[in-house]
């Protein structure tokens, strides 16, 4: 039962550019999902955390940080186009 109906306001649905953009930071968002994974493992973990619980973490951070330089030099890459075109 739907107690209340609300319209959808225009505007709300995301642009291709927004829909670009997700699906160009897609792999940063998969490797802090990974990240996010291990850790909430870690948590999970009673009292005997093993070595490779660590390196599962240590990886994962290690993912997101190249990732994350991937996604700043195509950036800085575009700008360097975007200015030579202007």
């Amino acid at each position: 039962m739907n107690i209340m109906s609300l319209p959808v306001a225009d505007g709300d649905e995301p642009t291709a550019a927004d829909l670009a953009a997700i699906e160009r930071e897609w792999p940063l968002i998969a490797a802090e999902l990974d990240l996010l994974d291990a850790e909430i493992s870690l948590l999970g973990l009673s009292g005997f955390v093993s070595a490779m619980d660590h390196r599962r973490v240590r990886r994962a951070k290690r993912r997101v940080l190249a990732v994350e330089r991937q996604l700043d030099a195509g950036a800085e890459a575009a700008d360097i186009d975007g200015a030579e075109v202007a």
